[in-house]
């Protein structure tokens, strides 16, 4: 019997979505889980993406262009200009999700064998990509107890050797919700300008950020414009997922010129998910506003209640919809999986992301788990309760 390829035995488990089938076999017993696991948000999408869907008057769905229907990125331009990118439509590229500008962006900028600096915890679908690609992810480590900031310079430089091609971060991040500072943005593009690599930034989650702090992009960081390559997506800031919707953006032609030939081979981007997402640029402000304000009120509720709970710590996350909590127990993913398999409280449990996962490092995580607050209050209050409860019943629970 023929075996299967390397990829296939080296990719990853998503720590996000493999204990679905406990989570399914819980519901089926009629048990409720309240799934702080996943960043589906729960809010409404944009009514001008609902109806553009619902009067769609094409007679033939066809493909669109490789790039992306040219409308799209024209008004794109605009959307990025309020964040101060000055960008032209050649810029951006439609892809797939934001999943398919990451696999494009290291298939196009690195070899086989390449690696790339992350910091961690990171993006579990960032490890996977890497795989796809034939690259190497090489990590430096932030900590619970230091807010998930950046190491010093240091602690890259220790991993820079010849076959180092690029750092990866995520801005706000996930699975933290840590956002960096000027100085740690300005002390990426320095290493980026002198080891001249590439940055990739994933910037999806840019509308939530609650410290007041700029945002900084990596596309403002001067001296290596040619360097950047930003990922975006509309899933989250429009709760739109399903429509897989992003994009990938770059000033650098050659780069763009090799993504092209991937959207090229797979044709072209989702028809209808583009009507929706170039709809959805015309909704009202009111719209990112209310957005904005409920997850404001949503982390305040879960950080305030996670912190009430004896034995768990959260830091504030200052942005995206994520947070890294830090847990009374032996072994989060045991932890989690007991939930779902063997507990409930009152018919309820919760399902969560064992934190180990979203961390190369052995060990790492193993007490932590990234609890996404896209639930409404009450039933983010709720989950807060019950988790409680599945604390106090673990056989696991570990006592500091």
């Amino acid at each position: 019997m023929p075996t299967i390829s390397v990829r296939g035995t080296e990719m990853p488990a998503s720590p996000i979505r493999k204990l679905a089938p406990l989570a399914d076999a819980a519901k089926q017993r009629g048990i409720h889980v309240y799934h702080l696991n996943i960043g589906q948000p729960d809010l409404p999408t944009p009514r001008a993406a609902l109806d553009a869907i619902r009067n769609i008057d094409r007679t033939v769905l066809e493909y669109s262009p490789s790039q992306g229907y040219r409308s799209y990125r024209e008004k794109l331009v605009g959307y990025y200009k309020k964040y101060d990118i000055n960008l032209n439509a050649d810029d951006i590229i439609i892809t797939t999700g934001g999943s398919e500008a990451v696999l494009f962006a290291f298939m196009s900028c690195l070899n086989p064998g390449d690696e790339i600096i992350v910091p961690e915890p990171a993006y579990a679908n960032y490890m996977a990509f890497a795989i796809s690609a034939g690259a190497v992810i090489r990590t430096v480590t932030t900590t619970i107890e230091e807010g998930f900031s950046l190491p010093k310079v240091e602690k890259f430089e220790e991993l820079i050797n010849e076959r180092t091609k690029a750092i990866l971060i995520c801005n706000p991040n996930n699975p933290t919700g840590y956002l960096y500072t000027r100085r740690e943005m300005n002390q990426i593009r320095d290493m980026v300008k002198k080891y001249d690599l590439y940055l990739f930034s994933d910037e999806v989650y840019r509308e939530f950020i609650y410290t007041g702090s700029p945002y900084i992009s990596a596309c403002h960081l001067e001296g290596i414009e040619q360097n950047v390559v930003l990922i975006d997506s509309v899933s989250k800031r429009y709760s739109e997922c399903g429509i897989r919707i992003g994009a990938l953006i770059t000033k650098n032609p050659e780069v763009r010129g090799a993504v092209m030939k991937f959207c090229q081979a797979r044709l072209s981007p989702p028809l209808i998910g583009q009507i929706a997402a170039e709809a959805s640029l015309d909704e009202p402000e009111e719209y990112a506003r209310e957005t904005y304000d409920e997850y404001v009120e949503r982390r305040k509720c879960l950080i305030d209640g996670l912190n009430r709970i004896p034995g768990v710590y959260s830091p504030i996350p200052m942005g995206a919809f994520y947070t890294v909590a830090k847990l009374p127990v032996d072994d989060s993913e045991k932890f989690c999986a007991w939930c779902l398999s063997e507990f409930n409280y009152e018919g309820e449990t919760v399902m969560m992301a064992p934190a180990a996962g979203f961390y190369t490092t052995p060990g790492a995580g193993r007490n932590e788990v990234r609890i996404a607050y896209v639930l409404k209050k009450e039933d983010l209050v709720r989950a807060l309760f019950v988790l409680r409860k599945a604390l106090e019943a673990y056989p696991g629970r570990v006592e500091e």
